[in-house]
């Protein structure tokens, strides 16, 4: 697996899935309240460690802002990805992961770059790293 990639096998898809990330409702925080993380963790690994996804709730803003939000958090994860990956592998145990914002919306925020949302990211892996 490379270091600084994000294929789609790597994204969480089925329905299933979020039913079970959802059900189990791990939920962690960053400190400046800006991402927040719902996480399920399995003893059993497959070929992929750690499963991704998105989600943006449409009270947050319009469609161009929430797409925006969810492509800043997915590169956020990316370039950070390896230290749940490594974790993972290590451990034997498979994750998934819904990534959100918490109170991020496009009134307070309408300008939002990838320096606002990186420290918050890094801030949730470091929390689901201290909980697996």
């Amino acid at each position: 697996m490379k270091k600084f990639t994000l294929s789609r096998k790597e994204r969480t898809k089925s329905k299933k899935l979020f039913d079970a990330i959802y059900a189990c409702n791990k939920v962690v925080t960053s400190k400046d309240q800006k991402v927040k993380a719902v996480f399920l963790i399995e003893n059993h690994t497959n070929d992929i460690p750690v499963k991704v996804t998105e989600a943006v709730s449409k009270k947050s803003g319009n469609a161009v802002w929430r797409n925006r939000v969810k492509r800043l958090l997915r590169e956020s994860y990316r370039l950070n990805k390896f230290l749940l990956v490594d974790l993972c592998i290590e451990k034997k145990v498979s994750l998934a992961v819904v990534f959100s914002p918490c109170y991020l919306n496009q009134k307070k925020n309408p300008k939002l770059s990838l320096a606002d949302v990186l420290p918050g990211m890094l801030d949730v892996i470091k929390k689901i790293q201290s909980n697996i």
